[in-house]
């Protein structure tokens, strides 16, 4: 592998010396001065996702293959994954994802998952984070198993009927035989403030999502007051991405964070691996599943990393073990560790900023249809629900044939809403692409009432 080392001045300056000249323009003298540095008639720069959008659409032209457009989130997100994820990932030295035990040949993956570690941490508001789950279903069951394990004498956790579906499927099966309640989710159709009501005295954690199942925000300071005050622990599940924009879940007084962390440098990959976040306040430490890495001085003074306050015999006692997690998908904590450093503080924010106006721009103008209606109670981020006078499976199976990937169907899991679809904008979609869905939205409308 080849590798590019910058030259010092002093490294110029010698080389320079070496073949007699004394500047680098000299070198350029023998090329005739009218043509030497002649003016570029070039188009204004793009960004990397443009370019890549352009040489797809190029590639495309010497095949059948059609471009599709995808308004498609409902938990897995078309976010934009810079090239120097990938090419990073795919260095020989982290194609394993097993736990390194033996810290002195594993020192570059330790290091890896402690920044991956630390920059959740900044993220969520949290005091530490694991590294990591499998995707955000297991993760937030592993964070309802905590919570009831954390506070005593409480057998009931209280979920949100606008968390994930998945994520409840997988919860109810985490926890069966711990004698645990889960209930809360039973009534779709039932508002959060039915769910904050029955908070009691045996009320072991609260779940609730923001952005939720259906895109809204919630504010999560009053359900934690809530919950604190009852005795119970609020575990919050979070986009990373809209973390960016909107508020701090350790700040609104969150006690576990959980959340699916494919946004972030990870592709859809037909559905995985993904990557389960998981954070928590610093007192649930010891009870925290999966891996943790802590930086410590070797005998010589130098910074070193370990696995800590867990050993590896911790995983592996069964019922007494905090978690039987022993592995997960740790070359996707290095992508997100990756993609994060990428962005940093002011990139993450003008993400989720278009993210955020482009839904509202694609809300709008969807509302402006007729036999389409945009159902937000309430602040939205990226994702919305539309009601339609059409059947949704026959509304996407058109919208499929004018290259364009519709809406979730949300009539299996929200049965109440009627025929309604999630639609998903992230920063993919253009504003040109959106004005082509509005398009083929009214084409069906106008085209087509009974699909």
């Amino acid at each position: 592998m080849s590798h590019y080392i910058s030259n010092t001045d002093e490294e110029r300056a010698a080389m320079l010396d070496a073949i007699g000249i004394g500047d680098v323009k000299e070198l350029f003298d023998v090329v005739p001065a009218a043509v030497r540095f002649p003016q570029l008639d070039l188009p204004p720069a793009l960004s990397e996702a443009e370019i890549m959008r352009q040489l797809g659409r190029l590639g495309r032209l010497n095949s059948d293959t059609q471009s599709t457009l995808s308004f498609l989130g409902a938990g897995a997100y078309n976010h934009f994954v810079p090239a120097a994820v990938d090419a990073l990932l795919r260095r020989a030295e982290y194609y394993t994802a097993y736990t390194p035990y033996q810290p002195e040949i594993a020192q570059g993956t330790l290091q890896a998952i402690f920044e991956y570690q630390s920059l959740l941490c900044a993220l969520t508001g949290m005091d530490a984070a694991n590294a990591s789950h499998y995707d955000g279903a297991t993760a937030l069951a592993e964070a309802a198993i905590m919570a009831f394990t954390s506070v005593r004498n409480k057998r009931t956790v209280l979920v949100a009927p606008t968390v994930h579906p998945h994520y409840r499927a997988t919860l109810r099966t985490y926890t069966q035989g711990l004698g645990l309640t889960i209930t809360g989710d039973e009534d779709t159709g039932a508002a959060l403030d039915d769910l904050l009501a029955q908070i009691d005295g045996n009320t072991a954690a609260v779940i609730v999502q923001t952005p939720d199942f259906l895109g809204q925000l919630h504010d999560l300071k009053p359900i934690a007051d809530k919950i604190h005050a009852a005795g119970g622990l609020l575990i919050a599940s979070v986009d990373l991405v809209a973390l960016g924009l909107f508020q701090n879940p350790g700040t609104a007084g969150a006690d576990i964070v959980t959340g699916e962390g494919q946004g972030m440098g990870i592709s859809l990959s037909y559905g995985g691996p993904y990557l389960g976040i998981f954070a928590s306040k610093h007192q649930y430490l010891r009870r925290m599943p999966g891996r943790l890495v802590g930086a410590t001085t070797d005998m010589n003074g130098d910074v070193g990393y370990v696995l800590t306050l867990q050993t590896r015999e911790q995983h592996i006692r069964r019922e007494k073990a905090t978690s039987n997690i022993c592995t997960n998908q740790g070359l996707m904590a290095l992508a997100a560790t990756i993609h994060m450093s990428l962005l940093g503080k002011a990139g993450l924010r003008k993400v989720a900023e278009i993210c955020y106006h482009r839904a509202h721009y694609a809300a709008a103008e969807i509302a402006k249809i007729p036999g389409f209606e945009v159902v937000a109670p309430g602040p939205f981020f990226k994702e919305f629900v539309v009601s339609s006078i059409h059947p949704i499976e026959g509304l996407n199976t058109a919208l499929a044939g004018m290259g364009i990937q519709g809406g979730y169907d949300l009539s299996a899991d929200y049965p109440h809403l009627g025929n309604a679809m999630l639609v998903c904008v992230t920063e993919m979609n253009t504003k040109e692409d959106i004005d082509q869905f509005v398009q083929a939205l009214r084409t069906i409308w106008e085209g087509r009432s009974d699909l």
